[in-house]
């Protein structure tokens, strides 16, 4: 196996690490200080992303997208892990799902989304349905032309800057050998549509700036044309485009554990005590050791597993296995580095306290670690079982 990167691989790192540094870093302070990005700076970071080239990098070039495959774009979105998530949401990826717009869909939602005139969230949590998507309860119900839909959903990301949501509701029943389960469908809704409401979500430790919403759903009325995909097959559709999301979680985590580390070298070559640098004393140079070797394992389990998905090889249990990883590595190495800086690293000064709340609700999102392991072990046991 070769591992090592083309000049065109090496220009993404390159070019995107360069955007994080200049463009994003020095806002990172007053996201953090304020909760907020100002509208006008969020413009203006996607602009740059436009400007370089590298807005919606991650959508085929049949629909004017950059078309990275996943590997590239994993390597892409491991060096935006490094930058405040409020801030580097605006470096544009639309949601690859946009691309099963057919017809007036693709005029109305992919092809602005790409090319950045309208932002996407995508909504399936609700308050009782978290990891057990099926068992959903906001509805829609068909009524002539239209489905009328019901329900609330919370925790959607950056809800509060887009355009429409991407939502997963319940459109039926089916018996199962299991017992019952819901139906799901896909619609696309639009902000402002009647009886649709974006509210303030919860203030969380993690990722300051960086918004959930809670959206209320009482009786909004969307026309038929406006469901993505066919009914009742919301499911396998977000099977299809949404599961190698969780390789955009282990990937930024990588970049996360990077940016610590890269702190925690630094400041144990820079910082005295007893008359030589802490590097040189093993409880400290020994804490180095380990964290290089989890990010680098973290690392190319990630980058294994986008690589098996771009050459069409099973990748379910690879790619839950690079989020398990690497979120619980990056718990481990911020703590470590904080732990390196002593009291400073828990001081705002430093971007390492943020890195190491914003770690927490990495083993959370986009499937806990639980639900993870869970799939990990179903992978390795179902071809044994008769």
């Amino acid at each position: 196996m070769n591992f090592e990167l083309s000049n065109e691989q090496q220009m993404i790192v390159d070019t995107v690490r360069a955007f994080v540094e200049n463009e994003l870093y020095p806002h990172e302070e007053e996201v953090e200080r304020t909760g907020v990005v100002p509208k006008e700076l969020g413009q203006e970071i996607a602009q740059k992303c436009k400007d370089i080239g590298f807005y919606a990098s991650n959508i085929s070039t049949d629909a004017g997208g950059g078309g990275l495959n996943y590997l590239d774009f994993t390597l892409l979105e491991r060096e935006l892990g490094r930058a405040s998530m409020a801030l580097s949401v605006f470096f544009g990826r639309p949601s690859g799902i946009l691309e099963a717009c057919t017809g007036d869909q693709r005029e109305k939602y992919l092809l602005p989304a790409v090319a950045g005139e309208k932002f996407d969230a995508l909504a399936m949590t609700e308050p009782g349905a978290g990891s057990d998507v099926r068992s959903m309860s906001a509805t829609a119900v068909a009524d002539g032309d239209d489905w009328v839909i019901n329900g609330t959903k919370h925790f959607i990301s950056h809800a509060d800057i887009a355009d429409f949501v991407i939502l997963f509701v319940a459109t039926g029943e089916e018996e199962t050998p299991r017992g019952p389960k819901k139906k799901i469908s896909c619609f696309l809704v639009d902000r402002g549509t009647p009886g649709f409401e974006i509210r303030s979500g919860y203030n969380s430790v993690s990722h300051r700036g960086y918004h959930n919403s809670i959206l209320d759903f009482d009786n909004c009325r969307v026309p038929k044309e406006q469901m993505l995909g066919e009914p009742h097959q919301g499911f396998a559709l977000a099977n299809t485009w949404l599961y190698a999301t969780r390789l955009t979680v282990a990937t930024m985590a990588v970049g996360r554990a990077r940016r610590a580390m890269d702190l925690a070298l630094n400041y144990a070559v820079e910082r005295k005590q007893f008359g030589k640098a802490i590097g040189k004393f093993q409880g400290v140079s020994f804490k180095l050791a380990d964290m290089v070797t989890e990010i680098d394992a973290a690392d190319w389990l990630t980058l294994a597993a986008a690589w098996r998905v771009d050459n069409g090889m099973p990748a379910n249990r690879e790619i839950a296995s690079a989020k398990l990883y690497a979120t619980e590595m990056l718990a481990r190495v911020t703590d470590e580095a904080l732990q390196i800086f002593g009291g400073m690293g828990l001081m705002s000064d430093l971007p390492l306290e943020r890195l190491w709340r914003d770690a927490r609700v990495e083993r959370i999102w986009e499937g806990t670690s639980e639900i993870q392991r869970h799939i990990i072990s179903r992978e390795l046991l179902r071809p044994l079982e008769k």
